[in-house]
C-alpha cells in the first residue's frame, strides 16, 4: 500500500467518527510544499472544535470538519492561517463530508 493510500484510508476511518460534523472549506494561497500543509494542519488541530483537517496543495484547499455542535469563527480561522504566512481568499461552510472532499482531491490527481 502506498503511504498516501494508507493516509487516506486512515483519514476515511476518522471521518466516519465525525459524520455529523460541520465542514468549513477555505481557499488558501501561498502553500507550496508538504511542510506548509503539515504546519496548517497542526495549527488547526490544536483547536478543540476541530475533528478533522484536509489540506490539498494542488487545489489550494484547506478543509476543517468540526466536532458535533461546535464551530470555529471565520476570524479565528483567518488568524491561524495568516499568522502562519498564508493568504485566506475564501471561507465557506458546506454540507460536504470529509469523505467527499477526499474523493474529489483523489480524482483531481488522476
Amino acid at each position: 500500500m502506498k503511504p498516501f493510500s494508507f493516509l487516506v484510508a486512515t483519514a476515511l476511518h476518522a471521518t466516519s467518527l465525525t459524520a455529523g460534523a460541520s465542514t468549513i472549506e477555505m481557499k488558501v494561497y501561498g502553500m507550496v510544499c508538504g511542510f506548509c500543509a503539515q504546519g496548517i494542519e497542526k495549527s488547526l488541530r490544536k483547536n478543540p472544535a476541530t475533528a478533522d483537517v484536509v489540506v490539498s496543495l494542488e487545489n489550494k484547499l484547506v478543509v476543517v470538519s468540526t466536532c458535533d455542535g461546535e464551530d470555529i469563527a471565520d476570524d479565528e480561522l483567518r488568524r491561524l492561517i495568516t499568522s502562519a504566512g498564508y493568504d485566506v481568499k475564501e471561507i465557506t461552510r458546506t454540507q460536504r463530508t470529509m469523505s467527499e472532499v477526499r474523493g474529489q482531491i483523489l480524482q483531481a490527481r488522476e
